[in-house]
This record gives C-alpha cells, sequence and structure tokens, in this order.
C-alpha cells in the first residue's frame, strides 16, 4: 500500500517517513529543471545583449585578453572555458559563426566560408580580435551587471552593455525544449536609422539581408513572428541558350547543398541538364549547362520549383525577458533595443556626470588648499587628528557646502557636496613638489575645462533623444560604408511544379485492351510526359477517365484519344459526333474538360447504353473545323452529303447533350478543314517586377496574340529579339528598352553612339529576321558604342542635347525625314561628331486599335501606345505629349 501511495504522488512530494520520491514527481520536477537550463542557459538569446551565453562568454574573454593584437584561436577557447561549462567543442563552434559574421570579430586565417560550407581550419592555426566596432558599443565595465562564474571563481556578466540592435544584426538559430528561435539577419544601416526613426517617434517596417544576397519575398513576413515566412530565391542569369549561372544564393544555402540539389532533381528527371560547375571564388559562380533544346527560361523556373535555388523560411523571433522566453516582432525587438542603448547612454552620462563633479570637487579643494596656504596651519599640529581638524577648519573659511547652515557666502565657494575625511586625505597627500610648483592659472584653467564638459554632460543628458540619435548618425557614418543591401526585396511568383517539371518519360497506349501508361513500349507511341502529370482517356462508347500518369493503368478498352491532361485548361477543346442509343440520331458538341475527380468514369453522350461516338477531335487551341457527312446509300434521306461546321454550335459543358446533326445513319464522317482559334486571341502581360509573362492582367499589358503572332523585345545593349508569346517566358527588365507585340511592318528607329568612330549615328529599319530567341545586334559591338533612343512609333521624334567646342546645344530630330529605311546591318547616317547629353521622346500622340481579334475588336477600347513600346490606356490630357527625358553619362 505505501508503495502504491508514492507511485501514485504525482507532484513529486517526499514521503514524510522514509523520504522517497516518486519518478513520476522525478520525471516532472526534473524535465522542467533541463528544459529550462536549455531555454535560458544554451539555445535562446536574451533580448537586452542579443547574445546566448556562449557568445557572451567569448565575447567577454576576447575583450579581457584584448591589447590590440591577434590572439590564437585555440588560447581564446582555452581561457573562455573558465566561464563556460560545455567543453571546448562548443565555444570553438561558436566562436566561429561569431567570426563569420565579420560583425564583432576581426578574424585572420582560414575562417571557413558559410558561400561553399567549407570549415575553418584548426583552432592552433586562426587568430582572431575584436573589431573596434565591437569595442565601441559592446563593453563598459561601469555599467555591466555582474555575476559568479559557474565554479564560483569569477565574475562573468550577466548581459553586455551593448548599444546596438546586434540581434538582429546577426540573426539568431536556436532549438531548446519545447520551443524554438530563429530571427533572421537584417542590414546594419537600414536597422540604424530604424533605430533613429524609433527615437523620433515613427513607425518602422525593417526586413532581411543576407550576405549571400539572393532576392526575397517578405510579404508574409509577419514582423519575423510565428506563423510567418519569407521565400528566398537564389539570382540566376541567363548567360547564352545554353548555359544558367548562378550568382546569389539562397541563406543558410551553400554552393555544395545547392549543386546537389541541382544534381538530385536531374537525376529524378525534374530537370534535365548536362552538367553543373562550381566556379566559386571570391564571388559565387555556379554554372549550369543545359541539354540541347532544353528553355533556360523554363529550366530557371524547374530550378526555383524543384531544389534549393528557392526556399521557404519560418522566422520565429523568441528572446529572453526577465528568464522567460517571449514571441516578439522584428519591430518591437528593435524598440526595445533602442530605448536600451538609450538608457545605456544615459548611464554612462550619469556616471561621467558624477567623475567630473568629483574631479571639480578636489580641483577646487586643492585650489582652496595650496593659494591659501592651509598645508601651513598643520605645522603646529601633534596628533593626526588635529591635522585633519586644523584643514577641515582652514577650509570651511573659504567654501560653502550643502551642510552649512549660517555661512557667509561672500567671496567663497559653493561646492555639490559636504567635504569627507577622504577628501581631507587625498590633500595631505599631495607632494611638496607639486605645492612648489602650483599655477593658479593652469588651475582656474582646469576647472573652466571640467565645468564646460560637466555644463555639456548635463545638457545631452537634459536633451537624451537627440543624443542618442547623434550617437546613431555616428556609428552609421563611421561603420556603415560598406554595409549596404545585398538581398533585393521584391515580389516572388509562385512558380507551379506541373508547369515546369521536364519531360522525363515517354506515354505509350493500347487502344485495343484499353491501357495507358509509360511502360508500354511495345505499343503505340503518344508523346512525352513527365511522372506528376494525369493522363486524359476517351473510349468509343462515349466515356472518358483521367488518371495519374504511371507505368500501366486501366481505362476501357476501345479508346479513340489519350493524351496528357492539364487541370484548368481553358484552350484545349474537344469536337464530337456520337449516336444516341435511345434515339438514334447523331449529335455534335464541343466542349472542354477542365475539372474531374481522378480514376472516375464520365459519360459524354445522353446516357444511353449503346451509344457510340462516330468522330473526335482534340484541338488544343480551340480551333474551328468544317468536316463532310456522308449518311448511309439505303437511308431515305434526299441528301446524302453535306458539310458540317463546328463553328456554328457554341462550346458548352462535358454533361451537354449536343446539337442534333441528322436522324439517319451516317456512314462516313470526313475533316475537311481546320480553321483558326474560334476562342479569340490571348491577352498578353508582363510583370515589371519578376519579368515574366502572364494572362492575369499583371503589370504592363502588351497585347492579343492569335497564331503566329510574335513578342518583340528590345535590349539596352543594341539587340533585338523575337520569341513566341509563352507564360514561361521571363525577361530581366532591367535590361528591356522595348517590350511589345511585334509588328512587321513597323519600322524600328534608332539613335545611337557608334565607338569605333566616335559619331552620333541614325539608322531605320525593319526587322527582317525570322530566327527566334535569337538576340541580333542592330548597334555596332565596339565596348564605347551605345544605344541613346529606340522607338517604333511610326513619327519618333527626339529632342536631344550635346555640347560642342565647350557649348551647350539643343535640337530637335525627326528621324523618317533625316534618313529612309535600310537594312537593319546598315551603320545608318551620321548626326553629329558627338555625344548626346541627353534625350527627351517628343514623338506625337498617336491612338491605334488592337485587331489582332475580329471577334473581340468592338469590346475593346482604344489604346495608346507608350514610350516603352507596350500598349496603355489612353493618358489624361496633361499627360499626354511630356516624353520621357534620359540623361547620359558623358
Amino acid at each position: 500500500m505505501e508503495e502504491d501511495k508514492n507511485n501514485g504522488n504525482l507532484k513529486g512530494e517526499a514521503n514524510s517517513d522514509e523520504n522517497i520520491v516518486s519518478i513520476s514527481g522525478m520525471y516532472e520536477d526534473y524535465f522542467l529543471d533541463y528544459a529550462s537550463y536549455v531555454i535560458l542557459e544554451r539555445a535562446i538569446p536574451t533580448i537586452n545583449d542579443g547574445l546566448k551565453p556562449v557568445q557572451r562568454r567569448i565575447l567577454y574573454s576576447m575583450k579581457e585578453k584584448d591589447d590590440g593584437r591577434y590572439h590564437k584561436v585555440a588560447n581564446l577557447i582555452g581561457h573562455t572555458m573558465q566561464y563556460h561549462p560545455h567543453g571546448d567543442a562548443a565555444i570553438g563552434d561558436a566562436l566561429v559563426k561569431l567570426g563569420q559574421k565579420d560583425l564583432m570579430i576581426d578574424c585572420q586565417g582560414n575562417w571557413g566560408d558559410t558561400r561553399t560550407g567549407d570549415s575553418a581550419a584548426a583552432a592552433r592555426y586562426i587568430e582572431a580580435r575584436l573589431t573596434k566596432f565591437a569595442l565601441e558599443v559592446g563593453f563598459n565595465a561601469q555599467t555591466t551587471n555582474w555575476q559568479l562564474s559557474y565554479d564560483g571563481r569569477n565574475k562573468e556578466p550577466i548581459n553586455l552593455p551593448v548599444k546596438f540592435p546586434l540581434l538582429l544584426s546577426q540573426g539568431a538559430d536556436g532549438i531548446a525544449v519545447g520551443l524554438s528561435t530563429k530571427i533572421l539577419p537584417h542590414n546594419f544601416n537600414e536597422l540604424i536609422k530604424a533605430s533613429i526613426k524609433i527615437l523620433q517617434g515613427k513607425k518602422v517596417n525593417i526586413y532581411p539581408d543576407f550576405d549571400t544576397g539572393g532576392s526575397i519575398d517578405v510579404s508574409e513576413y509577419n514582423g519575423g513572428k510565428r506563423g510567418g515566412k519569407v521565400k528566398v530565391r537564389s539570382k540566376i542569369e541567363i548567360t547564352d541558350k545554353n548555359f544558367l549561372a548562378i550568382k546569389e544564393l539562397p541563406y543558410a544555402t551553400t554552393t555544395t547543398s545547392l549543386i546537389d540539389s541541382i544534381i538530385k532533381a536531374n537525376d529524378k528527371g525534374k530537370i534535365k541538364i548536362k552538367k553543373v560547375i562550381d566556379n566559386t571564388a571570391r564571388d559565387v559562380e555556379v554554372l549550369i549547362e543545359l541539354a540541347s533544346g532544353v528553355s533556360p527560361e523554363v529550366t530557371m523556373d524547374a530550378l526555383y520549383a524543384f531544389t534549393l535555388c528557392e526556399i521557404s523560411i519560418s522566422p520565429n523571433a523568441c528572446v529572453i525577458i526577465d528568464n522567460k522566453p517571449h514571441f516578439l516582432t522584428v519591430e518591437e525587438i528593435l524598440e526595445t533595443s533602442t530605448f536600451n542603448t538609450k538608457d545605456l547612454l544615459r548611464q554612462e552620462l550619469e556616471i561621467r556626470k558624477g567623475e567630473l563633479e568629483e574631479k571639480w570637487h578636489f580641483a577646487s579643494l586643492e585650489k582652496i588648499f595650496i593659494e591659501n596656504r592651509i598645508y601651513r596651519d598643520i605645522e603646529e599640529c601633534e596628533t593626526w587628528e588635529e591635522v585633519i581638524e586644523a584643514i577641515d577648519v582652514g577650509l570651511k573659511k573659504y567654501i560653502i557646502t550643502p551642510g552649512m547652515t549660517d555661512a557667509d557666502p561672500a567671496g567663497k565657494i559653493r561646492l555639490t557636496r559636504d567635504i569627507t575625511e577622504d577628501d581631507i586625505l587625498r590633500l595631505t597627500e599631495i607632494k611638496i613638489k607639486r605645492i612648489s610648483k602650483f599655477n593658479t592659472f593652469k588651475a582656474d584653467e582646469l576647472i573652466a575645462n571640467i565645468e564646460q564638459e560637466l555644463s555639456e554632460v548635463e545638457q545631452n543628458l537634459a536633451t537624451l533623444t537627440e543624443y542618442t540619435i547623434a550617437y546613431f548618425e555616428r556609428l552609421l557614418s563611421k561603420y556603415g560604408k560598406d554595409q549596404e543591401r545585398k538581398t533585393t526585396i521584391t515580389t516572388l511568383e509562385t512558380i507551379e511544379a506541373r508547369q515546369v517539371v521536364a519531360n522525363n518519360a515517354k506515354l505509350y497506349v493500347n487502344y485495343k485492351e484499353g491501357f495507358v501508361g509509360t511502360g508500354l513500349k511495345k505499343d503505340e507511341f503518344i508523346g512525352p510526359c513527365s511522372d506528376i502529370d494525369d493522363i486524359i482517356a476517351f473510349k468509343k462508347d462515349g466515356s472518358f477517365q483521367v488518371s495519374r500518369v504511371s507505368d500501366k493503368v486501366f481505362v476501357g478498352k476501345n479508346i479513340i484519344h489519350a493524351a496528357v491532361w492539364k487541370k484548368g485548361d481553358d484552350r484545349t477543346t474537344y469536337n464530337m459526333f456520337y449516336v444516341d442509343s435511345k434515339t438514334g440520331r447523331t449529335m455534335a458538341k464541343r466542349f472542354q474538360v477542365q475539372s474531374i475527380t481522378r480514376d472516375k468514369s464520365y459519360d459524354l453522350t445522353k446516357g444511353g447504353e449503346g451509344s457510340k461516338v462516330l468522330y473526335f477531335t482534340s484541338n488544343p487551341n480551340g480551333e474551328i473545323e468544317t468536316v463532310s457527312v456522308q449518311l448511309s446509300p439505303g437511308c431515305s434521306a434526299k441528301k446524302k452529303v453535306f458539310e458540317f461546321d463546328f463553328n456554328d454550335i457554341a462550346i458548352k459543358g462535358r454533361g451537354a447533350g449536343g446539337n442534333i446533326v441528322t436522324k439517319y445513319p451516317i456512314k462516313k464522317v470526313t475533316q475537311i478543314e481546320v480553321g483558326k482559334s474560334s476562342l479569340g486571341a490571348l491577352k498578353y502581360y508582363m510583370d515589371e517586377v519578376s519579368g515574366r509573362l502572364n494572362k492575369e492582367e499583371r503589370g504592363k499589358y502588351l497585347g492579343q496574340f492569335d497564331t503566329g503572332d510574335l513578342i518583340l523585345a528590345i535590349y539596352k545593349d543594341g539587340s533585338y529579339e523575337l520569341k513566341e508569346p509563352d507564360e514561361f517566358l521571363k525577361y530581366d527588365v532591367k535590361e528591356l528598352e522595348i517590350i511589345e507585340k511585334f509588328n512587321p511592318d513597323a519600322p524600328v528607329s534608332v539613335v545611337y553612339y557608334e565607338g569605333e568612330k566616335g559619331w552620333t549615328m541614325v539608322k531605320r529599319f525593319q526587322i527582317e529576321t525570322s530566327t527566334l530567341s535569337t538576340r541580333f545586334h542592330f548597334i555596332t559591338e565596339h565596348r564605347s558604342s551605345k544605344l541613346f533612343y529606340v522607338s517604333t512609333h511610326p513619327q519618333a521624334t527626339l529632342h536631344y542635347t550635346y555640347k560642342s567646342q565647350n557649348e551647350k546645344f539643343e535640337e530637335d530630330l525627326v528621324l523618317q525625314e533625316f534618313i529612309d529605311i535600310k537594312g537593319w546591318k546598315a551603320l545608318g547616317n551620321k548626326l553629329g561628331d558627338y555625344k548626346l547629353l541627353s534625350t527627351k521622346d517628343i514623338s506625337p500622340e498617336i491612338i491605334v486599335e488592337d485587331t489582332s481579334s475580329e471577334d473581340n475588336k468592338s469590346e475593346e477600347e482604344p489604346k495608346q501606345v507608350d514610350l516603352f513600346g507596350s500598349v496603355d490606356p489612353p493618358k489624361k490630357d496633361d499627360d499626354l505629349n511630356t516624353g520621357d527625358t534620359i540623361e547620359f553619362d558623358v
């Protein structure tokens, strides 16, 4: 019974008779003790200085050993061990990580590379010392609170008096028992500027910045609090159609891990590449050679979708406040750090004020003691007590202290405090040599300097906020020169894996037996597919089914059409004739399949058993077609051959019965003609942030594109390129001068500087090349050649300025009057032997209508062609004919 009672003692209370603690109680108490220890002493930083205990002990040990020279890291580790109870390995790892952040520790030797994942050299080979920044912002023994070390032999700081938001600058990671922290690093300059704004009473928002660069989407950052996330991407450039170059990495990703993820994605068939080359040295460069015929734009998106070129990070800003974990936003952490800095500066000023007051107090006493020869009053004294009293009486003749009540202030010096025995003792310790060389003028000058500095300190205390702002501004000017933001803040679109996965398999079909899959290599080949695709199969009985791609899947016998199916496809349209078994009539229908339930059979007929399909086609862009219908010779119809145009019937849902074609039996249906799309042209836009084409009305409107229409892109380096519109297309917005729907009849007007001859040239040409996805340079490729102006406006007119013989001139130029249309390789006509200083497009307003789709012509409003080459809604009256002024470096 006693044992049962002890086992049931859930609170772990000691048994009064035998002093026994139950196991359940031990689990509860000991686990909480351990969890608290890990949280407070190992994993989570404090909000006061932004450091974990091991980091604090490392920096304090380095300050103790600081003599301006480098110290062996092994020596620093050993010195830190007198404060840290967890061994040299933990100290060494933490010291290296602190050093790699390049803020508080000045490193010498091989400290590894966070970009490549290379580890640091052994501790006996590398050296370190505190940076000037660390010495300035991190230490002050007078404002530090102390505690005993773990063994009681030494004292260590509870928190370092850090006067800078160190936690947000360096970031923090830690996993404790039951909770974790992940605070992302932020930009040095932005933190200081934000602290200044906080002191000015303004609202701030700060966002992460990583040494590895890349780009970041902070739309869901949520202040770094739990539940938020950021999307981070590497910087990938298209060097040519066969190579991609990764120039910047996502945070916490190394070139080694990145290359491993690329190779793994290639092995799984998600992307198609030939090889990966790591050229990383001073700068990151990972070259990816593409397989032949693979689109670099699609591969770039696939890299973001399937590799570590894009990662998602979930921040979790957890810090220790008053020995308890708290979850805050980064703005709240910054605000706390800012006001903590302000308080530390106040403490320093008050300490300095006290020091100056003491210095002034003793300097005044010393001056009185020597000038008035009070030291002679002690010559007759026989005891030490008489000496003290004589000096005290002598001083009181010339001073007024707060303790005096009936003192006559005339000609006396007012002290800030009463004279103590220690003050008198210090006066007795003055050497006779100093008394003999005493200079009243220098003593007065010393006191005046002390009073002036004391006045400044008091003024700073009275205007503490302004003083703190000035402190942050000094830090910014002194240490912020090379601290520009490295990570670009942008909006990153979500890339669907299905859209960019490489076709890593081949799809086959057995029409008669009803099997579809990638393993039926003896049967009929349909086309390439990926292992995450869906397949759609239509059968002769008028039913269809969608299933996931696999080696072999049964969808039903007598297949008439099978293909890869894309969810939400609103362009692929199916045209079909079927015989309704109930009425004997032949029905025609047009439909799309945009959403389904996998592995479920759907009926496209009216549901009568015995219905069958007579004619079926799949049209990827909703093309219309005309068929010839031949009736059975024995039927009673007068006209046994006639044409049927599918454009005469509307596209409806897959469950619609369709339109009646004939009530007579049909012998044969023959396709006569396939026309253009009946769905109309596609409207394309370009996202001006990401440079990606889209149909979601996001960004700059480019126009309506039908079969055969192309996109013209003219670049700032003096080249152009034609491409077919595609949602996979992506342009570098910074390189673009014009992007628009290509009009083969529109001339391109150009003004450029010919570097070899040193002339400014004018040319007009029509694009006659037909090769797609290839850039053609229409200005000379000399390194000094420069594009000044380009336009596809039919009446391109330019206002420009130039300097000749130290005199500035302004001219207008109507390009079509200056030069006729010539070949795109022609140099053009000389405008002058000078460079242009600035250009301004003053082409007349032109209103055009987008006539790419006759069906939608009446619905489209007139559009105005802007200077960038795209089509936008008309501007307001006060915005017309203003143009863009561009100035050039000469």
